[in-house]
């Protein structure tokens, strides 16, 4: 059907690239149970606002959204990268949606149906540009296709058209849009209020544009921090307590975290396994070649690429690099193994034919079915030579109970299946291959499809191709002598301090990773690691873990707790944070030293006498922070003080920046050439920096929320 056609012909979309919100959902506060979790409280997924959020709501409301991925893209499975990304988009917007509705809901803000269907009459919204019901023509959403389609669903789900199964799936993913975009007004509402708080005046707008707009020039002064070594500065306990008690407010974390040191060791194929598989792909190598069914030996070869068995442009491989800069100029014929390092496989490849066909594809079809095959076959012959002799095909599609709509197919819609079946071999094979405006008879499994080609596009090189990739893996034997060696070595590691002195003696290496929370999916990047996030977040300091199985059956790991950092300001002492502070110090006491250096002097030749390095510097505005080219910093106070210093004067004193102490001379002062006062204009813009001063309500709102992501639990 041509809603179908349509949302498939947008495949290219991505997780997250939907742009729209997830409407929250509300979670049910009765317990659940969850192997291995202790007590009610840890029996859900999170917590909002003081509500419970439960695993299997969660789920659902992942599996929404991953539905509606994969209708877009036509995909039967997302990778795990993808996976993670929509699990973090679901609780991300559930945590945002949860508090915007609770807030709204104090000040009686709502979205009513009338609301909905004005943006719908509009079709301006962005979301609904991602829908099958967009005008070919105008490029714009056509609220009348999606009425005619909502007719067509109604009168098929009474009929029970076979057509109902593609239908379905087309209501549902418009039922997804129509609810994101309910939540997407809430919170568009929402901000508009907030906005509306933020307001500008004439002065305001005055001070904005002269501080956009005058342009100082002049003749500046710098002694950089680093022309006094870092060791000769002394820095005391007393110092780091102090810095800490003024830059506090940027110590403080929302979540919980923890310190670990690891040992990762990836298991890899020995000389002997490498041998091995080497000698097996030059078997499949001559199986491959004389083969007369290719799909036998792909299959049994294990490779990493199915054979589809049709014509497929070279984005069929995007997702191995080598094969897909290959094929296209490869003969006909069989290639030797190839190794690619990158991936780490062996491969070859058998093309079989190469054509320039189109990669989109228009088409029409009447489904023929019956109480036995030969019925169906019977029919259809009938209607193929009625069709022949000049009848029309949507009058003879509407008398079998079907639209006979104009579809589009493309290139996208099959290439990088996992499978494909004989009747859905021939089915494309029959669009590919078809003439314009002919018919054609399918003799399919469980009937037959009187197809019709209408149209042809961007034709491309479609190559048949056979792959094999093998991934050069390693035997049981190397495994198992793996496995037991790093058993050994995790038994006599029981402290953090044994870790480390027996890691270098079993050829190991310790590493270390700060700051992981609850949010995390892997650790240090391994797939399968939930277990260990399990165990870290349940472990005291100082304990080791077990030893873990882990990546694709290729990982041996150990972890060890080093530290916990509650939620809530970090202390003054704490590693990280005390390098901040002694960075900080330091910077202080050199531009107390420079500063005191420079005190009294009044012109830049007295500045240079003490060792300042000279340099101009132009265009410098309140707005934006000079550059100093001699200190290879961003100067924010020395645009404040040129701002606040008169053309022709002398600055009033030494100015500490983030990499140095300067004096200048302003030389000169003007308007940027060009610029005109417009007041209406800049007090637009003055509204809008200050709502951007305001933009972090939302990351307030979270933080009062209390936040509870216990999601490493479960996924």
């Amino acid at each position: 059907m041509a809603a179908l056609g349509k949302i498939r012909s947008k495949g290219g979309i991505l997780v997250g690239a939907i742009g729209i919100a997830l409407f929250a959902f509300l979670a049910g506060d009765a317990a659940r149970s969850c192997d291995g979790i202790k007590g009610e409280a840890r029996q859900q997924i999170g917590e909002i606002l003081g509500k419970k959020i439960s695993v299997q709501d969660y789920q659902k409301l992942i599996d929404e959204y991953q539905s509606a991925i994969k209708f877009t893209m036509q995909r039967d499975n997302l990778t795990d990268q993808e996976l993670n990304q929509v699990k973090d988009q679901v609780w991300q917007q559930l945590v945002s949606n949860r508090v915007i509705e609770a807030d709204a809901e104090k000040v009686g803000l709502t979205v009513t149906e009338a609301e909905i269907q004005n943006v719908l009459n509009e079709g301006t919204n962005p979301m609904l540009a991602q829908t099958p019901f967009v005008n070919q023509q105008t490029g714009r959403f056509d609220v009348n296709a999606l009425k005619q389609f909502f007719d067509s669903y109604n009168k098929a789900k009474a009929a029970k058209s076979p057509q109902l199964e593609q239908m379905q799936a087309v209501y549902d993913y418009w039922l997804f849009v129509e609810k994101n975009l309910r939540t997407q007004l809430l919170g568009q509402k929402y901000q508009a209020l907030l906005a509306s708080c933020v307001l500008s005046n004439k002065a305001e707008a005055k001070m904005a544009f002269k501080d956009n707009n005058e342009e100082s020039q002049i003749q500046l002064a710098s002694l950089a921090y680093s022309t006094i070594k870092d060791a000769d500065v002394k820095v005391t306990d007393d110092d780091l307590k102090a810095k800490y008690e003024e830059l506090k407010p940027a110590f403080r974390q929302n979540v919980e975290t923890r310190d670990i040191k690891f040992v990762d060791f990836q298991i890899k194929a020995s000389a002997a396994d490498r041998s091995q598989v080497v000698k097996e792909m030059n078997d499949f190598q001559k199986q491959l070649a004389s083969a007369v069914d290719p799909a036998a030996v792909v299959s049994k070869s294990g490779s990493e690429i199915p054979y589809l068995g049709l014509p497929v442009s070279n984005k069929a491989y995007q997702q191995y690099p080598d094969i897909a800069s290959k094929i296209d100029s490869l003969s006909v014929g069989t290639t030797g193994v190839i190794e690619n390092a990158q991936d780490n496989t062996l491969n070859i490849i058998r093309v079989l034919s190469k054509a320039q066909l189109a990669d989109s594809i228009q088409f029409r079809q009447i489904n023929i079915a019956a109480a036995t095959i030969d019925e169906a076959r019977a029919k259809a012959d009938s209607i193929q030579k009625a069709l022949a002799g000049g009848a029309d095909f949507d009058a003879l599609a509407k008398r079998y109970g079907q639209t006979g709509e104009k579809v589009w197919f493309t290139g996208q819609q099959y290439e990088m299946a996992p499978s494909m079946n004989q009747d859905n071999r021939t089915f494309i094979n029959a669009l590919l291959n078809g003439e314009v405006n002919a018919t054609q008879n399918l003799a399919l499994t469980q009937g037959n499809i009187i197809l019709q080609v209408l149209d042809k596009k961007a034709f491309t090189t479609k190559t048949t191709a056979a792959v094999i990739k093998k991934i050069v893996d390693f035997s049981k034997a190397t495994r198992s002598n793996a496995y037991n060696k790093f058993s050994e070595f995790v038994a006599k590691s029981s402290t953090v301090a044994d870790l480390e002195k027996n890691a270098p003696k079993s050829g190991y290496q310790v590493q270390s990773l700060n700051d992981l929370s609850t949010a995390e999916h892997y650790i240090a990047g391994i797939r399968g690691t939930r277990d260990a996030l399990k165990w870290l977040f349940e472990a005291k300091q100082g304990q080791v873990s077990p030893l873990y199985e882990c990546g694709d059956n290729d990982h041996l790991l150990v972890i060890a707790l080093t530290g916990i950092h509650p939620q809530g300001y970090r202390s003054w002492d704490d590693a990280q944070v005390k390098e901040i502070l002694k960075r900080e110090v330091i910077k202080d006491k050199k531009a107390e030293k420079l500063m005191a250096k420079l005190k009294g002097v009044n012109s830049i030749a007295a500045a240079q006498a003490k060792g300042a390095k000279v340099s101009p510097v132009n265009q410098i505005t309140f707005a934006a922070p000079a550059f100093v080219q001699a200190t290879g910093s961003v100067e924010p106070a020395l645009s404040g003080a040129v701002a606040g210093t008169a053309a022709g004067k002398f600055s009033k004193a030494p100015v500490k920046g983030n990499a140095g102490v300067y004096v200048f001379q302003v030389e000169k002062k003007a308007m940027r050439a060009g610029s005109k006062y417009d007041e209406t204009l800049t007090m637009q813009q003055a509204a809008q920096m200050n709502m951007q001063l305001v933009g972090n309500f939302m990351q307030d709102l979270i933080l009062k929320a209390k936040v509870v992501d216990n999601r490493y639990l479960f996924f």
